[in-house]
């Protein structure tokens, strides 16, 4: 009797003791705050192993044993901030309660880029395919919807003739974005960001002439034009000018654009003479492009709303510098001072 006494205790007694290292070995690892950004992936046991090596909970199998003993913790995937003074019981609160923070990255779309361009960083940053890109932006129905929510939007990108129906109208900027955010989410929040530029301007676009579609394609053809900021308002103002005198545009980066070319390639005599809906170069083109050729700033929306009081129709690209900035603008009044440009800068 006496022996089963004294086993008796010993269990107690060993039983007491290993519920204490169990207790301890579920405390927190660290007494001082230190938040850990934590990405719970997998089975039970990896998260715990996980959790093991990013010192986050003292003992493996204590965090097991916890795990098994109380069967509504269910680890979620995710990414957590942990803290290093939590105890393992409010970690696995916290990631059996799926209250995960959604991971941000910061997205760069460059001015004067066109939508494949748009579609190539959106499948770089966030996994798409640049194809799944442009056919969710092509999508008629997802266009409908689009012109019903943007007022700046219109049936005129629904124009057949046009390549990319948001050609334009997606605004270059620096963007955040959650990690595992749509295409939808990314094309409106361009959108919306270009609507919040367009509204600085509402009185210009009410007094214009020109449409918002028609201003984002003279924009978009300054943006490409010159990178020279005090060249934009003058190009806009030849832009209009020959417009006004119903004379061609012959602006060869219309041309680049119509028949899918780069800027750094070279045009043919074919290119320039190919006809479709942007090529102002062919002589029988007058007027604007069907659309937008190219994703424009800020800078140059201004220009396409404030031209210069200038009286320029041409203007020549000093493209190796010999006038002492390479990409500066010349301009002329006459087609005799326009020669002269070219025998003076090419």
């Amino acid at each position: 009797m006496k022996k089963l006494i004294v086993f008796m205790i010993c269990l107690i007694i060993i039983a007491g003791i290993a519920i204490g290292v169990y207790s301890f070995q579920l405390k927190p690892v660290s007494s001082e705050s230190e938040v850990v950004k934590f990405n719970a992936s997998g089975a039970t046991v990896k998260i715990i192993n996980d959790l093991y090596d990013a010192k986050l909970i003292k003992n493996k199998l204590a965090a097991k044993i916890y795990v098994k003993l109380h069967k509504d913790i269910v680890p979620m995937a995710g990414t957590y901030e942990l803290d290093r003074s939590f105890s393992t019981e409010k970690i696995f609160k916290i990631i059996s309660g799926g209250k995960s923070i959604q991971e941000t990255i910061k997205v760069r779309f460059t001015e004067g880029k066109r939508i494949p361009d748009y579609a190539k960083v959106i499948s770089e940053k966030f996994g798409y395919s640049e194809d799944e890109v442009l056919k969710v932006m092509s999508d008629q129905s997802y266009l409908k919807e689009l012109i019903k929510k943007y007022s700046f939007l219109t049936d005129d990108i629904l124009n057949s003739d046009i390549y990319y129906p948001l050609e334009g109208y997606l605004f270059p900027d620096t963007y955040e974005f959650y990690k595992d955010a749509t295409i939808k989410t990314i094309v409106e929040k361009l959108l919306s960001r270009t609507g919040n530029v367009l509204d600085e301007y509402s009185s210009d676009i009410k007094n214009s002439k020109y449409s918002v579609h028609e201003i984002l394609t003279i924009a978009s053809i300054i943006e490409n034009e010159t990178k020279v900021q005090e060249d934009r308002p003058i190009v806009s103002q030849v832009i209009y000018k020959r417009l006004d005198m119903n004379m061609s545009l012959g602006m060869d980066v219309t041309t680049y654009y119509g028949v899918r070319k780069a800027l750094t390639e070279s045009l043919t005599t074919s290119d320039l003479e190919t006809k479709n809906a942007y090529n102002t170069r062919n002589i029988e083109f007058i007027g604007l492009p069907v659309g937008p050729i190219s994703n424009p700033r800020k800078d140059a929306i201004e220009a396409a709303l404030s031209p210069s009081d200038t009286d320029f129709i041409y203007f020549y690209a000093d493209v190796y510098g010999k006038g002492g900035q390479a990409g500066k603008l010349y301009f002329a009044k006459t087609f005799s001072e326009f020669q002269g440009l070219i025998r003076k800068y090419s």
